[in-house]
Parts: C-alpha cells; structure tokens; sequence
C-alpha cells in the first residue's frame, strides 16, 4: 500500500504519482504553483489514483463557480468504478455534499473525517474554506484544534495547521492568540500566505492601519511573488489599511496595479475588486470605467442560485456600470432560486436578497430605504459568506446611507459602535464627525386634544 508524505494509505497511486501528490497538496495550503496542474500530473502518471481525482474535484468544488462545479461533478461521477478504501470514500462523500450545495453538510463530514484521519491534510484545509464560505468562525477555530496534538513537531505542513488556527482564532475575536499563532507559524515558513493574511485581519479587526501598513510592505516579498495566488487578496487588504487612513490615492494606485490587472474571471480575485471598487466610491473616489470590467468578468462567475456572497459583489459591479437590466436579471434568478429548499436558498432568501437589494437602494439615493434594510440584515449576515473584515462593508454602507437619509441618531448610534471596536481610525472618525454635524431632528408636535 502506497502512503502519501503524511502517512495517509492511498489507493491506485505510483510512488512518482505519490511525490506529484505532495507537491499538489503542499501547494494548495501555501496558496502556491498550480496545484490543479500536479494532480493533473499524478493523475497522467496513474490513472487509477482515486485520491488525485477527488482532491481535483474538492478544489474546483471550493472555487464556487459554475463551471468549475460542472467539471467537479464530472470528475466525482467518473471516481465511481474506482477502488477506495475508508478514508478516499468518506472524502468523496463530503466532496458529494459540496457540489449538492450541502455547505454545512460537508463541513460536518469532514469533522467526522479529520476524527479518523487527524493527518488528512487537504480535508482539514477544504473543512476550513467551507467553514468559511459559510461564516462559521468557531469551527474554523476548532476543527484545527481537535487535530492539532496529532501532529508532532517536525511533521510537514504542520505549521501551515498553525497559520490555519491563527484565522480561525481571529474570527472568533482572540486576536492575541491569533496573532501568537500567525507569527509562529511565519516562523517555521515565511511563505505562508495564510498566516501572513490571518495577521493582517487582526490589525484589520484591531484597527491598528499603521502597524497593518508596516506588517504588509515588511513582509511583501513572501506575499506578492509572481507564484502566490493569494497575493491578490493580501493586496486588497494593504489597500484597506490605506483607506483607513484616508489614503485613497494609494488604494487605488493598489486597485490600477494589483488587483484590476489580475482580473482572471477568478470569484475569489473579482470578489475583492468589487469589494475595493465599492469601499473606494464610499470613500468619494469614483471608480469610473473599472466597474464595467469587473461586471463583464462577473457575467460567467455569478449565476444568482450557487453562492448568493459572489452574486451579492457581482451586483455592486452592475450597480457601478450601470447595468441595471443585468442586475434586474440577477435578482429575478436569487428570487427563483430563493423559492427553493436546502441551505443555499435559504441564504439567498434571508441573506442575499436583502444585501443586494439594500445596495441597489443606496446607489440609486433612496437612503432611508438602504438603511431600513441593511439595519436588520447586517446581523444576519455572519450566516454566510467571507470573513468579518469582508463583511464589515455591509456596516460602512449602512452608515453612509444614515447620512444621506439624515438620520442623525442612527448614524452616531453606528459612529458610537465603529468607533469603539476602532477609536484610532481616522476614517471612522471622520465618519463621527459627519454622523454629529448632521441637523438635529425638529421634534413634531403633538396636538391638543379639546373637549
């Protein structure tokens, strides 16, 4: 029986199918190569390898894009002759759940998993990425935790495990922890996007822009080489430490370099440059022509039914060109498949609808309406999609259309908040100032009643 680098037996493997395996893996957790390219390799090499064709599957599955999930189910359906043994069936079955649209589903078995497998590598980092996709901080806290012990120190990849822990304690809000942990982990391999990017939230989530600023140029060789396929991401996040500072001249020098030319028709890649795009316009910068071209490379990516967080980004590129017979289409597709059951519509229905319609509602001015619905809707967001700093968009957008609806106690209401999780924040503080020069309310009077 072969074994992967990790001791994992696999089925139907060469030992040069096996080393292309690690190195795909390997890969993958650093956010590095093409790890899609070395499964190709491993499969070439031994066509019978079972755990090269659902590894491939899993990540076209976590792409969350309509083609890549046609040509994952595919490759799933084309496994089922294959031999297996208990460990490659249990994984097929959660990459099964994912392409059925089972978020949740999957995740659950992929805990099951990592109980019986603590050294499956790629079923702990997929188990992460769907934790994330569906916004659940503490299993990406803890689905790490319960397999940590099992790994001893010298083993590969285990401090990318660590760079994992980092993310997942910073979105529960142990920001010193994470932070410990990120830094260890950068220790044992300064390549580690992850980790690199799990501290950048906690500065992010801290409000601490200057440190943020000085932790990403210091470390910019690790995070921006040419093979990084993350580098986009950590990018947009230089950018937000820029904008909180009010440097919006450099956040959009880092949009026309870093994230626009990287326009591949990418979800994870258009998502921050519609998120960017939006955050710039909020702060008075108009984007101009750069939301056309984001919206065109949406049109394939974004199909209103398979995962309402792109469709959400993708409408605030429709909005921003100012195309709103394709956004009308859009929204007619979440509504048709709001109607529908399981997990995917329910967060088109309760989520997705409300957050693109509260979008469209501020860009066309009806601010009292953007407000009415982004108000409820920013508690039920942490449901689905991204990360608190992704989400904390819905926020800044709900104040600025307090303003606009010169709703002075709601906006300083949102001030007071903003500010205390980030007093240093020159934007926010801006946002205060704005919030407390709005007029006063003239109360109304109440008649007298005469008998």
């Amino acid at each position: 029986m072969m074994r992967d680098q990790l001791g994992n037996d696999i089925s139907g493997a060469s030992e040069a199918a096996v080393g292309q395996f690690d190195a795909a893996i390997e890969a993958f957790g650093m956010y590095r190569g093409d790890p899609l390219a070395l499964l190709d390799a491993a499969i070439a090499e031994a066509p019978a390898f079972v755990m090269a064709h659902v590894a491939k599957a899993m990540l076209l599955g976590l792409a969350a894009e309509p083609a890549a999930r046609g040509t994952a189910a595919a490759i799933l359906t084309g496994t089922s002759g294959m031999a297996m043994n208990a460990r490659e069936t249990s994984f097929a079955d959660a990459v099964r759940l994912l392409l059925d649209g089972q978020w949740s589903a999957a995740a659950l078995r992929l805990d099951r998993h990592n109980m019986s497998w603590p050294h499956d590598f790629l079923a702990i980092q997929a188990g992460q990425l769907i934790d994330f996709f569906r916004a659940n901080a503490r299993d990406m806290r803890d689905r790490i935790a319960r397999v940590l012990p099992a790994w001893q120190p010298g083993m590969p990849l285990r401090g990318l495990l660590l760079g994992m822990h980092a993310f997942g304690l910073e979105e529960c809000g142990d920001y010193d922890r994470a932070n410990e942990a990120g830094r260890r982990a950068l220790a044992l391999d300064p390549r580690d996007s992850w980790a690199h990017h799990a501290v950048a939230h906690v500065l992010e989530m801290q409000g601490r822009a200057e440190d943020g600023l000085g932790w990403m140029i210091a470390r910019q060789a690790h995070w921006a080489s040419a093979d990084n396929f993350f580098s986009v991401h950590n990018w947009w996040h230089r950018a937000l430490f820029h904008l909180a500072l009010e440097q919006t001249t450099e956040a959009l020098a880092i949009y026309d370099e870093q994230i626009g030319n990287a326009l591949n028709g990418v979800a994870v890649n258009l998502v921050d440059a519609s998120a960017l795009l939006w955050r710039l316009h909020l702060c008075g910068v108009d984007p101009g022509g750069r939301w056309r071209l984001v919206a065109e490379q949406w049109e394939t990516v974004a199909d209103g039914a398979l995962y309402p967080f792109n469709d959400w980004h993708a409408a605030m590129a429709d909005l921003g060109a100012g195309r709103d017979k394709i956004l009308n289409a859009r929204i007619a597709r979440m509504t048709v498949a709001a109607t529908g059951s399981g997990e995917t519509a329910n967060w088109i229905r309760t989520i997705g609808l409300p957050l693109v319609n509260g979008f469209a509602a501020f860009w066309h001015g009806d601010y009292q309406t953007a407000a009415d619905t982004l108000h409820p809707a920013r508690f039920i967001a942490n449901a689905f999609g991204g990360s608190h700093a992704q989400r904390d968009v819905i926020d800044w957008t709900l104040g600025e259309a307090a303003v606009g609806a010169g709703d002075r106690d709601l906006a300083i209401a949102l001030a007071n908040e903003r500010l205390a999780l980030k007093p240093f924040n020159p934007l926010i503080q801006a946002f205060g100032g704005r919030a407390r020069a709005l007029p006063v309310p003239v109360p109304v009077p109440v008649p007298v009643r005469t008998k």
